[in-house]
């Protein structure tokens, strides 16, 4: 067994393994039983990408199962392999994944997910390795990575107010959720409370666990779902016909169009996932600064080598329409708050991101859970898609320079909510050429807005995982 290593002048104990440092329970962190519980119960998002591959590739619900377990035992590998995060599904994507599919025949799709999924894997892994990670997105301009962002977040609330979405079917629902979860996520009054009032800062804690069970309760008194019949015992995934019908082992590798037509979604994609990035950087950040006593080192470039293996190895083994995501925004930042608190409360980030995750992975396999949930997934899922929504077209401005750059972003982001990523790049690209020209990269600055976090800094030798300078 290797030697356990520590980062001088700090303590975060792991055994290097690469380009990775390992963190194992119990050994290089305690039992968290806050994260553990809350887990425990927040599986029911994860389970909310049931009804989306139901939907897009007509898989049974066993099947659906069986890919979210194999999607949650890849959670860990983050904390496991020396990520401090909480990592979850590439969210604002999935509307632009969304349209690509439904863009081809039913017999089709599962070889358009494959090729897609495989190619963002390999695409993510390549720019880990040789460091490029970081210099990508700076070459691409401010409006159109503006117009792909909200144009995510554009098409994830037109996908649940759409004819025949999910507003439709949950409409009190959805609207009690969402409003309860605006609430206790971004409401100025909600957050003065929390300061003052135990109880409020409790229930601030919990993320967006209070709307889903107050899902479970409105849905069958509005009569959009039955009351939740709780079952006894273990889930039964069912891998077999997930293998059988929905991989590569048996409908066989995508032809090669299917790879060249994926590209221009899976580069929409990686910009969303950048952004994610982006934010996980941030948030570590402001922790850090309030604990000198551990070291947590937030590597880009070894988390593209994490996510982009999750997305490649998932391609393989079960493909999934959610993706396999470097972040989970809203629990990223409840398990930092509680961080911030001090050693006594958390004495290392990676036992909060890693009993979460833990948690996860075990509602997934209790009968009792699925069963309580199981009537308000897609509840559960328009949630999410709606918060995201909002959290897209809020950052996506963000990214604008200029007034002109908004002009350009949103007519990008209209035409790509509506007709797919590819019309949407061609759009933004398009406009850039015609409107800056020679200054394409460049763009323009007119102090419209000012930009509220930098790129990510390249990162030191010590903090590169792969030893590059």
């Amino acid at each position: 067994m290797p030697k356990s290593e520590h980062i001088p002048e700090a303590r975060s104990p792991h055994w290097k393994a690469g380009p990775f440092a390992v963190r194992l329970p119990f050994v290089h962190y305690r039992f968290e039983w806050q994260d553990y519980t809350q887990g425990l119960l927040m599986c029911a998002v994860d389970l909310a990408a049931i009804p989306l591959l139901q939907e897009l590739l007509g898989m049974p619900f066993e099947a659906a199962l069986a890919i979210v377990a194999l999607n949650g035992l890849l959670y860990l590998l983050h904390h496991l392999l020396g990520d401090p995060v909480v990592p979850g599904w590439i969210t604002p994507a999935i509307p632009l994944l969304m349209l690509y599919i439904q863009a081809f025949p039913e017999d089709q799709r599962v070889h358009a997910l494959i090729a897609f999924q495989l190619l963002l894997g390999v695409f993510s892994i390549v720019l880990g390795v040789t460091g490029l990670a970081q210099q990508i997105v700076r070459y691409i301009p401010n409006a159109l990575r503006a117009g792909i962002v909200v144009g995510a977040g554009f098409a994830a609330v037109q996908s649940i107010f759409a004819e025949g979405g999910r507003f439709e079917l949950y409409p009190w629902s959805i609207s009690v959720a969402v409003g309860l979860a605006f609430l206790l996520l971004y409401s100025k009054q909600f957050q003065r409370l929390q300061t003052k009032n135990r109880v409020a800062a409790f229930v601030g804690n919990l993320g967006i666990l209070p709307c889903i069970l107050a899902a479970v309760i409105v849905a069958p008194l509005a009569g959009e779902a039955e009351w939740p019949t709780i079952e006894g015992g273990f889930s039964s995934p069912d891998f077999a016909t997930m293998f059988s019908e929905y991989t590569v082992f048996g409908v066989g590798l995508p032809p090669l169009m299917m790879f060249i037509t994926a590209i221009p979604t899976v580069l929409a994609a990686y910009i969303v996932v950048f952004g994610d990035i982006l934010q996980a950087k941030v948030v570590l950040k402001e922790a850090s600064d309030l604990r000198p006593d551990e070291a947590v080192v937030y590597n880009p470039n070894r988390a593209h080598l994490i996510f982009g293996g999750r997305n490649a190895l998932m391609s393989i083994i079960g493909p999934d329409t959610t993706m396999c995501g470097p972040l989970w925004a809203a629990m990223h930042v409840t398990t930092s708050e509680r961080y911030k608190k001090g050693p006594k409360a958390m004495p290392s980030i990676f036992g909060g991101a890693g009993w979460f995750r833990w948690g996860t992975n075990t509602g997934l396999w209790l009968l009792p859970v699925i069963s309580f949930v199981e009537p308000i997934l897609g509840v559960a899922l328009a949630l999410t898609l709606l918060i995201q929504g909002f959290v897209s077209i809020k950052v996506g401005i963000m990214e604008a320079r200029s007034r002109t750059d908004l002009g350009i972003a949103g007519v990008t982001a209209a035409v790509l909510a509506t007709n797919g990523a590819s019309w949407g790049f061609f759009t933004g690209i398009l406009l850039c050429l015609l409107i800056y020209g020679k200054r394409f990269f460049a763009g323009e600055n007119d102090g419209l807005i000012q930009p509220d976090a930098a790129l990510p800094e390249s990162p030191s030798k010590e903090e590169d995982p792969l030893g590059r300078s």
